[in-house]
């Protein structure tokens, strides 16, 4: 697999406008990264090559939902983490979750399956998707994840995701154990 020197500077190419807004947002808020171009990745098990260049796991992002639509939280996990629908909605005190279909997806968050990333929160200016975040990603010192494309991915601190990013786009996190 193809994976570049880390670099922290934005890519001088043209890339997918989630991943130009991330660039974006990091360099507004003062918030220093590293990232790594590679080759398309669609599964965690590719991340791993990834995780140990950048030095960080690359987290798990799904996007879930009630069965009525009305209530959206896109949920970081650990890489290896199975999501389990039953103790998140009791974490969480809602009904009963299923996954988001990709066309929820694309218009709630601008991503598509298999491209979820919490920066996909960048796309929701109304507050639609609630946060979540698992305990065991909030404890770490790093956070890595794709910037809205599975060819690229980054590094920044935990505390400047929950911090800065999150309530830069009026978004907070929830901090859950699963």
């Amino acid at each position: 697999m193809y994976i570049s020197d880390i670099t922290s500077a934005a890519p001088s190419d043209e890339r997918c406008p989630l991943e130009t807004k991330v660039y974006e947002t990091l360099a507004e808020l003062g918030i220093p990264f590293e990232r790594v171009d590679n080759d398309s990745v669609e599964a965690m098990e590719e991340c791993i090559e990834i995780q140990d260049k950048l030095g960080a796991e690359i987290r798990k992002t799904i996007v879930v939902c009630n069965r009525q639509k009305t209530d959206y939280y896109l949920v970081v996990l650990p890489a290896d983490k199975r999501f389990d629908s039953k103790a998140f909605a009791k974490a969480m005190e809602c009904s009963r979750l299923s996954f988001a279909s990709g066309d929820d997806m694309v218009e709630k968050l601008g991503v598509a399956p298999g491209s979820a990333t919490v920066m996909s929160i960048l796309n929701d200016a109304d507050g639609i998707v609630k946060v979540a975040i698992d305990k065991e990603v909030a404890d770490e010192e790093w956070f890595a994840c794709n910037p809205g494309a599975n060819t690229t991915h980054i590094k920044i601190k935990t505390a400047d995701l929950i911090d800065k990013v999150l309530p830069a786009q009026n978004h907070a996190a929830t901090i859950v154990e699963l």
